[in-house]
């Protein structure tokens, strides 16, 4: 059988009645971590769904997962924001927390385009962010805003899962599904009508 794997575009969604319509189902076993996650995202779902925030979300996944220790991975565009989470987050965790520009690495050092030429322009370290929140043995890491490409950098190298709270988006207010969500804005930049 061949799959497409285009779910997005599928109008049956024959999944949702539990047909396995990809053939990996016999192929799939959670066991360990995996499992533990599995059941408290399902308990997550089914005792909160439509009246927790994701940061409420974040704080009831870690305390069921027994989590002590959580980083935070941020941008420091959004300092105002990495520090009132910490505040909530340390209610009920010791939080670590490392700014996207930790170390100070001149983009010149890597011949990266500059945002200011001319002028020393730090780059940001994500595998920096992650070897410092790896070192504080952090058990869950949270982004707040890494810029696209750091945070999968930083997701690749971190030693803790890791969940988005914020994702950056300058345009939108940090909301990307805004430019899905205005039908205007597909029309115009895209080219989309739904």
């Amino acid at each position: 059988m061949v799959i497409k794997m285009k779910c997005a575009l599928c109008d049956e969604k024959i999944c949702r009645e539990g047909k396995d319509c990809a053939g990996i189902t016999d192929d799939i076993k959670y066991a360990g971590q995996e499992l533990e996650s599995m059941k408290v995202s399902a308990a997550v779902e089914a005792r909160y769904y439509m009246q927790k925030t994701r940061l409420e979300e974040i704080i009831i996944y870690a305390k069921e997962m027994g989590c002590k220790r959580l980083g935070l991975a941020f941008c420091v565009g959004l300092e105002k924001e990495a520090k009132i989470i910490q505040k909530i987050l340390e209610k009920d965790f010791d939080v670590y927390s490392v700014c996207c520009k930790v170390s100070a690495i001149d983009k010149d050092e890597y011949c990266l385009e500059k945002l200011h030429p001319g002028t020393f322009d730090p780059t940001c370290n994500p595998i920096g962010q992650a070897m410092l929140l790896k070192n504080k043995d952090t058990q869950l890491n949270i982004i707040i805003g890494l810029c696209i490409g750091h945070d999968i950098l930083f997701t690749q190298h971190s030693a803790a899962p890791v969940t988005t709270l914020i994702v950056k988006d300058r345009v939108l207010a940090h909301n990307p599904a805004g430019a899905v969500y205005s039908g205007y804005y597909l029309k115009k930049r895209f080219g989309i009508i739904e």
